[in-house]
């Protein structure tokens, strides 16, 4: 395209990203969505007025056995927000939080939006439930794992299962071959 190593560059990242920095996005979200969950889920267990506030809530919607599911709910957020957090058990912790996310947009949050919308307005309420977001970022995070800045980073490298210490990966085929054909 252009002979200029620096625009090529540039044009490079701007096209396809930069995989050297691949790290810092997958750490500040794993460990801003661990946070936020694990303080709402601390919050459910031990403030008194949230714990009141989430059983009348689970009482309103019709949950069966609300007091169990209460705790349940708020010990998934407390305690798989926390291992999100440090990068343990991430894609359990991925797993379980989004399916409670899933059953809050399901049961409680779908009712918040008006009736009587055209389709491209309810997606548009829809799309804007943060629940929403927060689905998809673990999905995102399942995905592409928990990063290098993880517990599960370091057990894979113990296990000799961490990605940069697989050789067929594709990044590290591709120079092979072409060091081949120049030989």
């Amino acid at each position: 395209m252009l002979d200029h190593p620096i625009v090529n560059r540039l044009i490079g990242v701007a096209l396809q990203g930069e995989k050297k920095w691949e790290w810092a996005p997958i750490l500040l979200a794993r460990v801003s969505l661990g946070l936020f969950f694990a303080v709402s889920g601390w919050n459910k267990l031990f403030v008194e007025k949230n714990k009141a506030g989430l059983l009348e809530v689970m009482h309103e919607i019709g949950i069966p056995f609300p007091e169990f599911f209460a705790v349940l709910l708020a010990s998934v957020e407390f305690f798989g927000g926390s291992l999100l957090t440090v990068g343990l058990l991430s894609a359990f912790c991925g797993i379980a939080l989004a399916f409670a996310m899933i059953v809050a947009i399901a049961t409680v949050e779908v009712q918040t939006i008006p009736a009587g919308l055209s389709f491209l307005n309810w997606l548009d309420y829809f799309l804007y439930l943060p629940q929403v977001l927060y689905v998809i970022l673990f999905a995102w995070l399942m995905v592409s794992g928990p990063g290098p800045v993880s517990i599960d980073h370091l057990l894979a490298r113990k296990l000799g299962m961490a990605a940069d210490q697989d050789h067929a990966t594709p990044n590290r085929i591709e120079p092979l071959r072409e060091r081949a054909e120049l030989q």
